[in-house]
């Protein structure tokens, strides 16, 4: 220990008669270190930390999925709840969910809440108890009973205010009352990652219960339910998936015209975990990999200025070797200089983690899931300690392997020489520091290719036409609840005014509404056949979205016509049924015709609803995201369909946020119990539905241009390193004639050798690097050879620049002044 403490002295006394090494590596350090730090804390949040529920590992969600119709993730019916739950022996509970968004009344304004129906099971499986009062019991399943509800703790506090007698009270939800049995704790949710409900709400604010009676065992129509279940103690996911493999084969052979053979219907089991993280895993581990790059590039050029500090500390280590020191002796003093260093870094980076990460929480607030749980805790801290001592001792080995290999008296006979010999500038002696230059730069080259892959990825992506304008669209979403709209004529008459209405307002050109707005994961789809066509061998139907839309809904969204008419007043209830088709559906399955005067049937619908006559085509839309094709889809007019939920959009000459004040007093003048929710402009909509990869791209860019930064400072300090060793070398060249250019370009050929081989490696492992990232790219390959080109061209000019430098500083030797010094 006394040992210790005087390395530890010594080595603080060294950093402060160095201060610009100690602070170009310090801050070189923090810089790893800090993004290291940042990106962990995310992936311990993410991957390492368990969700906070009881046996979060034995959790999981259930998917209904029928590859061979293109759905891929869809609800489940209820008949497929009992199926599940009376046939499978891998689940020790199996729970069934609903949402959907609410109108709460009473008690202040109007609100639209979240709201989740859940089998009585679900609370118990997930392992929560009651802040107070009770959570529900197998009574609230039958139906019949006194409606109950429990209360988040924030809408608790949110609504009520915290208040203690709130077990008790009734509360109006849709127009009926319910009575509130429990509120939950602090802190338990059931955000959309963990329980994606159909409706898209976000976050529950009041649970309710779910009572189903007999007749639900056998309705397989409506999927549009959840299923979790909790595995038993000792099954695999794989195990279950196999019992699931099996029931799902025998509901095709028992059901084969709800299940058809060319579905290829199964039931897909995921982990809890993995539904929550989903494709953000794969996006931390390259990100993860991004900043391990930036540490080793700032541990490059940490130990190449501790090469260059090393090698003019030769005399101080030759006299200490002189007076006994031992070589061990000199390399654990070396190396604790080194840790030192690593440790301050880490002390720094942490600081700067801690900084990036309440940008972080901003800048990924909808595009990365449990956000509010990251934070810097012990497991990043000792993260961020093993990688500083690793750090310290990577950067320190070769320092202090060099210089305790020095001979004892060739150091004593230079110590009063003021610079290197002959051959000193471009020796074998400074080939680790090429190398590490070298390796600088290759790594640069394969963060810079992966960021430029991904900004013309995204950039391709940004010209995609999304199938209607999303300039000037306000929209906002509305739900006719409760006994006052049971009846759909006071449901169409209530849109009718609200259409009317808004379309007065100055600078309005357009308003409409639609119960599935692009870009929104608000999709249904349903099976249909169409009239006069063979089915293909194993078909029972064709899937397609389903969309009803009402007003002026085509020319709010700029949505263009291609063929007949757009709906109109005469598409009554009384009339004929009337849809219209997109343009994919029409060149599908009328290729070269005029689809208008054809009919459809939907499979599912009454007789006096199934078979609707096509009277226009519309542009294809963009509806699940701007990089996937859509499905084949067709429109039904509001006024033969009366939804009561439905997505209103309000087209404007001028900025479309200001009308919503406007818009706002028409609703309340139509309804003042009637909450507006989810007000957005259109354009919002689009930038949201790419904010996960504008986020990815923005993070690996930045990580890049870090990369950049230490790369180009590193060739820098090792050529300017170079050229002040090598200043008897080039004294003795101009005496013997050598003009500036020549030594100019001498120099700039030595450096822009270590360049081109450093792009040149980096250029080779970005080709077989970058195919990892296909996933991620739109309209880009993963070895795109302008991205190439463009990436080894720019670093290769900056790294001109970067040897220019010295290299003009060098031509300026004069010989003269340089030999007198030797």
């Amino acid at each position: 220990m006394p040992t210790l403490s005087r390395d530890i002295v010594y080595a603080l006394r060294a950093f402060r008669r160095n201060p610009g090494f100690t602070l170009a590596a310090l801050l070189s350090l923090a810089i790893g270190m800090g993004a290291n730090t940042a990106v962990f804390s995310v992936a311990n949040a993410l991957l390492l930390r368990p969700l906070p529920y009881q046996d979060p590992g034995r959790q999981a969600i259930l998917w209904n999925r029928s590859p061979g119709l293109g759905i891929t993730q869809d609800w489940f019916s209820t008949a497929q709840y009992f199926d599940i739950k009376n046939s499978t022996r891998s689940f020790e509970q199996v729970a069934i969910a609903i949402g959907g968004n609410f109108n709460l009344t009473g008690n202040g304004e109007p609100e639209r809440v979240g709201a989740v129906r859940v089998s009585s099971n679900l609370f118990t499986m997930l392992g929560v108890k009651a802040k107070s009062g009770r959570l529900f019991v197998a009574d609230d399943d039958r139906p019949g009973q006194i409606p109950a509800a429990v209360l988040t703790h924030g809408m608790w506090g949110r609504r009520f205010g915290r208040d203690p007698h709130i077990v008790g009270r009734t509360i109006l939800i849709n127009g009926l009352s319910y009575r509130v049995v429990g509120v939950l704790p602090e802190g338990f949710g059931l955000p959309r990652e963990v329980l994606p409900t159909l409706s898209g709400t976000d976050q529950a604010d009041v649970f309710l219960p779910l009572p189903l009676g007999p007749e639900a065992a056998r309705v397989r129509t409506n999927e549009d339910y959840n299923i979790m279940g909790k595995l038993k103690p000792g099954v695999r996911a794989e195990q279950a998936q196999a019992e699931m493999d099996t029931l799902t084969a025998r509901l095709r052979r028992d059901y084969p015209e709800s299940y058809p053979p060319n579905g290829r219907l199964t039931f897909g089991i995921v982990p809890l975990l993995d539904q929550v993280v989903g494709e953000v895993r794969r996006t931390l581990w390259i990100l993860l990999a991004a900043v391990g790059l930036v540490l080793l590039i700032a541990c490059a050029n940490v130990a190449n200025l501790s090469l260059s500090r090393a090698m003019a500390r030769q005399q101080e280590v030759a006299v200490r070797a002189a007076l006994g020191a031992s070589r061990p002796r000199i390399v654990t003093q070396l190396l604790t200089e080194s840790l030192l260093l690593a440790l301050g870094g880490a002390a720094l980076g942490v600081a700067l983690a801690t900084l990036s990460l309440k940008w972080l929480k901003i800048a990924g607030s909808t595009t990365v899931p449990r956000l509010t749980e990251i934070e810097v805790d012990f497991r990043v801290l000792l993260f961020t300690a093993l990688c500083s001592l690793a750090a310290g001792v990577l950067f320190g080995l070769a320092p202090a392997w060099r210089v305790s290999r020095i001979e004892l008296q060739t150091a004593l006979r230079q110590a009063g020489r003021g610079a290197a010999g002959l051959g000193a500038m471009w020796g074998r002696g400074n080939n680790a520091r090429k190398v590490l230059v070298i390796a600088e730069l290759a790594l640069s080259v394969v963060l810079l290719i992966g960021a430029g892959l991904l900004i013309r990825s995204f950039a391709r992506l940004q010209q995609v036409s999304p199938g209607f304008d999303a300039h000037n669209v306000l929209t906002f979403d509305l739900t006719m609840a409760g006994r006052r709209y049971a009846d759909p004529a006071t449901v169409l008459n209530t849109y009718r005014e609200l259409w009317q209405r808004l379309g007065h307002l100055s600078s309005v050109t357009a308003a409409g509404g639609t119960t599935s707005i692009p870009l929104s994961e608000a999709y249904a789809w349903t099976p249909i056949t169409i009239e006069g066509r063979v089915p293909l061998p194993g078909e029972k139907f064709i899937n397609s979205d389903a969309r009803v839309v009402g007003g002026d809904y085509f020319q709010a969204m700029g949505i263009p016509l291609r063929r007949g008419r757009f709906f109109n007043e005469q598409d009554t209830i009384a009339a004929p049924r009337a849809v219209i088709i997109d343009e994919h559906m029409a060149e599908e399955y009328w290729p070269g015709q005029d689809p208008v005067g054809k009919r459809i049937h939907i499979v599912e619908f009454k007789p006096q609803d199934a078979w609707p006559t096509i009277v226009g085509v519309v542009g294809r839309v963009k509806q699940d995201s701007l990089d996937s094709d859509p499905r084949i889809a067709f429109y039904m007019p509001h006024t033969q369909h009366p939804a009561r939920a439905l997505t209103l959009v309000v087209r404007a000459a001028t900025d479309p946020a200001r009308l919503t004040g406007a818009v706002r007093n028409e609703i309340r003048a139509v309804d003042r119990d009637l909450p507006m929710y989810s007000v957005r402009t259109m354009l919002e909509r689009v930038e949201q539905s790419v904010a996960r990869r504008r986020f990815f791209e923005m993070m690996l860019t930045l990580f890049a241009g870090l990369a950049l930064v230490l790369a180009v400072v590193g060739i820098y300090g090792v050529m300017a390193y170079l050229v002040s060793q090598g200043t008897r070398e080039i004294g003795i060249r101009v005496a013997m004639g050598a003009t500036q250019r020549a030594i100019l370009g001498l120099v700039i050929r030595r450096g822009m050798a270590l360049a081109l081989l450093g792009v040149g490696i980096g250029l080779a492992v970005a080709f077989a690097v970058t195919r990892t990232m296909r996933s991620f790219l739109f309209g880009v390959d993963a070895t795109d050879l302008v991205t190439f080109a463009c990436v080894g061209i720019a670093l290769t000019l900056i790294a001109l620049v970067a040897c220019l430098i010295p290299a003009r500083r060098a031509a300026k030797v004069d010989a003269a002044v340089s030999l007198a010094c030797e």
